[in-house]
């Protein structure tokens, strides 16, 4: 579900250009069920080699980096581990969205829907293990560095711009600023042309940036008080909130209150929920200590045989955007060693 704060939150738009040179860090889960969501054939179903495997997510994950590094970004990626038990209930309800939407996707199919059929088929987008350690082998090739939270990537991630390891962390979701994300970047990975749904429209999708320390200066807030405002929407670990207390209405109580335990007309609903647990999982979050983040080079042959050879991918479109990188390093004036040196 994750923290619905749109109607608080300022987001000054930029562009991939300006965090050149940065190390930004990734929440990889949320990275892939991206690239797992929107590539996809016309039929809706995810592109796949001819043994039949998934590789939406290995061809967002090939393009997206190339990009980034075209364009002297240091990316990291970040990801999760085991959830903390209070997320139960908002994976069961995950689950349960992509069985209906498993349905509703086949009836689309069954009546000749294509936007039906689009739709419904990135709901039902699932992340296996194998994915996951296709998304790893393939940032390895890429001398990308990756760390495994020992929780919430998100948690990991945030913690690494507090520590000064990197300069952003970079999700779709806002839990990355309770989790106290110096800034959060949104539409990182996704930025580009997107099509409007049921419409043919495309729009320009733009990176979006949030200084944590500004929306809590402008919310007049202090980062507690924060993480109490998203237990009253509802976060992951209390995915129902408090019924009828949106975003506009949880500042105003917390404001006026100063925290949730202060808040009368909340009491009775407030017992059912372990609210000092959830504080503690955004303000004390279990992460990664990371002593140094260490970047390798691109392995531009082994890339090409790997995705061409065994995931079915063209070698000439491959050749083509690794050509642009090396071209793009070659005007830099700089070997990727020296990048990321």
């Amino acid at each position: 579900m994750g923290l619905d704060l749109r109607g608080l939150i300022t987001k000054e738009k930029t562009r991939l250009e300006s965090f050149s040179s940065k190390i930004i860090a990734i929440d990889a889960y949320n990275t892939i069920y991206q690239f797992l969501s929107i590539i996809r054939g016309p039929d809706g179903s995810p592109l796949s080699d001819t043994s039949g495997r998934v590789t939406s997510h290995l061809s967002g994950l090939f393009y997206r980096n190339t990009n980034f590094l075209s364009l002297g970004i240091k990316p990291v990626y970040v990801f999760d581990g085991r959830p903390p038990s209070l997320k139960s209930a908002e994976i069961e309800r995950r689950k349960q969205i992509k069985k209906e939407a498993t349905i509703k996707y086949e009836k689309a199919l069954a009546e000749g829907d294509a936007e039906g059929v689009r739709r419904y088929a990135q709901q039902t987008t699932i992340l296996h293990d194998t994915m996951v350690d296709d998304a790893k082998h393939i940032l390895d090739l890429f001398g990308i560095p990756h760390i495994d939270a020992p929780s919430e990537g998100e948690a990991t991630a945030a913690h690494l711009t507090i520590t000064g390891q990197a300069y952003a962390a970079a999700s779709q979701d806002y839990d990355s600023i309770l989790f106290g994300a110096k800034r959060l970047v949104r539409n990182f990975t996704n930025s580009g042309k997107r099509k409007l749904p049921n419409r043919n429209t495309y729009i320009e999708i733009e990176p979006e940036m949030i200084d944590s320390q500004k929306i809590l200066s402008e919310l007049g807030l202090t980062r507690a008080q924060l993480v109490d405002v998203g237990i009253l929407i509802g976060t992951d670990f209390n995915p129902d909130g408090f019924e009828r207390i949106g975003p506009k209405t949880a500042l105003k109580m917390i404001k006026e209150h100063g925290r949730l335990e202060e808040i009368p007309q909340i009491q009775d609903r407030l017992a059912d929920i372990d609210y000092a647990q959830i504080r503690k999982i955004f303000l004390e979050p279990v992460v990664s200590r990371v002593s140094e983040i260490k970047f390798g080079t691109v392995n531009f042959s082994e890339i090409v045989r790997y995705l061409s050879e065994e995931r079915s991918f063209s070698k000439e479109r491959l050749e083509s955007a690794l050509g642009r990188l090396q071209k793009a390093t070659e005007r830099r004036g700089h070997t990727l060693e020296q990048w990321f040196g």
